[in-house]
């Protein structure tokens, strides 16, 4: 399917750099099934970083689940490269994000029976619990960004909460894109591509993640709006195959592919590639 260009790319002004974030929790949950050390989430951030990777994301759940309090006491002194601490907007999350002063706290919905994060933050309706922990987090010098769908409302509010950056939850459209579900595909797309435009014109800095693969991620980064790519997933499970190294080589190589195509009048997407 093609889509349209964004007036940027239109009218030929190139993009900003996109940068790529890899998501370690899931080298934490290979570790934490058996116990022990191994497999490190700190030597996988390392890897990742050594292979192009511009940040590193943890996300310290309530339960414990994957990443660790340690994790991210020693992801910190590590210094390998900017942290996004993913949390939820509870005291507890607020008060590690405000002792340990990560680069950036990407803030989410959590629910301890999910298996992974399911939708995006109703910023909409949390408004007045969203308000102080951001101002907290802004006045910390911690980068703030709202994991939220890509709807209008939820949009517009998280600029008036002042958030300096939105992450849209893309996790549909990459499920359609996947299983060659054009229509839904399509529709998808466009929320993503109107979404990220919206956004972008209101002053948010905008991020994109969940469920992508090397195929989906080649094709947002065309999106001229969109700086930066989350990647957690597909990276580790690609790892059993290739090695955490190459398989970041290759999403870093996927996402400049793509960032290249705005050179060109349109983006194409291809449902159901790979």
């Amino acid at each position: 399917m093609t889509t349209a260009p964004s007036t940027r790319a239109r009218h030929g002004v190139g993009a900003p750099p996109i940068r790529l974030g890899i998501n370690i929790d899931h080298v934490a949950t290979l570790r934490n099934a058996r116990g022990g050390r191994h497999p490190d989430p700190l030597r996988a951030a390392k890897l990742a970083v050594e292979a192009g990777a511009d940040n590193i994301t943890a996300h310290l759940r309530e339960d414990r689940r994957h990443i660790t309090d340690d994790d991210i006491a020693r992801l910190t002194a590590a210094k390998l490269a900017p942290l996004n601490f993913e949390m939820a907007v509870t005291p507890e999350m607020l008060a590690i994000a405000l002792k340990t002063k990560p680069h950036a706290a990407c803030l989410v919905p959590e629910k301890r029976t999910e298996r992974t994060t399911e939708g995006g933050l109703d910023v909409a309706g949390q408004h007045n619990l969203l308000a102080p922990a951001i101002s907290k987090l802004v006045d910390a010098d911690i980068r703030v960004s709202l994991f939220i769908t890509p709807e209008l409302r939820q949009i517009e509010t998280a600029a008036r909460l002042r958030a300096p950056a939105i992450e849209i939850h893309v996790g549909v459209w990459c499920d359609a894109f996947v299983e060659g579900r054009t229509h839904d595909a399509e529709a998808e797309w466009r929320r993503i591509r109107d979404g990220a435009r919206a956004a972008n014109d209101l002053g948010l800095e905008v991020h994109a993640g969940h469920g992508l693969n090397y195929a989906t991620a080649e094709t947002i980064a065309a999106l001229p709006e969109i700086v930066e790519l989350n990647i957690g997933h597909f990276l580790v499970g690609e790892a059993v195959f290739v090695g955490l190294a190459e398989s970041v080589r290759r999403m870093r190589a996927a996402m400049d592919k793509g960032r290249q195509t705005l050179r060109h009048s349109d983006t194409e997407i291809r449902v159901g590639g790979t």
